[in-house]
């Protein structure tokens, strides 16, 4: 697989999000599918895993901390902070105290079974703690070998450039596919491209319906996260069907899968772009990993985006109590 760098890290152009392993969209998988299937990614040459203390909670990290165990040195391991989490699971909001971050370093290190964390996100901005502050106590945090780099989820164009003046982000992590384009209009991706700071897209096949394996009818599971998405209620999923018949008309025409243009589209975009799909399947894992060989010319890029200019999305991306917690600063 070909190569991009965040900052100082160089990782897979295509990375692996670990979420849905522990839980999200349905059950989670027992702890050896959820290994065998980071293993399997390594082996088709993803080097770069995602994880946060907030998945499961806590059972993500340890999860990923023994599947990549027998071949760590070669791998890129991105966790978080940020959320104020008991240590019985329940939460109590946001918490980027340098305190916190600190015990919550610590607890991560223990659950993933290493010495280094190599990418640490603040899962969302804290409006309570200066971002000067968490940046600074993360750089403390790299001055004492516990982390290799710094990123931001969710973060303003402003927080960015405001972070970035204390010690430099590697990464941005936000939400980012053909129906969330929101980083394109509010200068999150400009700023990315100035700074020389890596984007890395979550959510980039849109929970899974740009994969045009989705419908109106098709139902969501109560402890689906999807089941309380404006996005995917069943009239907004009938309106955004045109989006995937515009996906799956591309696929057509490139001999690859709606998975795959959605993802080298957004590979496309700039060369610091590492989308990070989850699945708990193999085949789709497969899948997603030949995005890396669609190939977008500029005027691809510039008929497809045309044609999708004209195409309203209906509902919002998430649910209003999670969009709360975006940085709008």
């Amino acid at each position: 697989m070909k190569k991009r760098n965040l900052g100082h890290l160089e990782v897979s152009a295509l990375g692996y999000g670990c979420m849905g392993l522990t839980g999200a969209y349905n059950a989670p998988v027992s702890e050896a599918e959820g290994i065998k299937l980071i293993e399997q990614a390594f082996e088709r040459g993803v080097t770069m895993f995602d994880s946060a203390e907030a998945y499961g909670p806590f059972s993500n990290e340890k999860l990923l901390g023994a599947a990549v165990k027998p071949f760590r040195d070669k791998v890129v391991i991105a966790t978080k902070f940020g959320f104020g989490i008991n240590p019985d699971g329940t939460r109590y909001g946001l918490d980027s105290r340098p305190e916190h971050i600190r015990a919550v370093v610590d607890a991560s290190l223990a659950r993933l079974d290493v010495d280094c964390i190599d990418l640490l996100y603040q899962h969302r901005v804290d409006p309570a703690v200066p971002i000067e502050d968490v940046a600074g106590t993360i750089k403390d945090l790299i001055a004492a070998g516990k982390v290799k780099a710094y990123g931001l989820s969710e973060a303003s164009a402003r927080t960015i450039r405001r972070a970035h003046e204390v010690y430099p982000v590697a990464a941005v992590q936000s939400e980012y596919s053909l129906w969330t384009r929101d980083v394109e209009h509010n200068g999150v991706l400009d700023a990315c491209r100035e700074l020389g700071i890596g984007f890395v897209p979550w959510s980039p096949l849109g929970a899974g319906f740009l994969t045009g394996t989705m419908d109106a009818a098709t139902p969501l599971d109560a402890t689906d996260f999807r089941a309380i998405s404006p996005r995917f209620t069943p009239e907004a999923r009938a309106a955004n069907m045109a989006l995937v018949d515009l996906v799956k008309s591309v696929a057509e025409r490139k001999q690859a899968t709606p998975a795959q243009i959605a993802l080298s589209w957004l590979m496309a975009q700039y060369d610091a772009i590492v989308p990070i799909p989850g699945t708990t399947k193999l085949h789709r894992l497969e899948e997603n990993l030949g995005a890396d060989c669609v190939e977008w010319s500029v005027q691809d890029l510039a008929d497809f985006n045309a044609a999708s200019a004209s195409i309203a999305i209906e509902g919002a991306r998430l649910p209003e109590f999670v969009l709360a917690m975006t940085d709008k600063d």
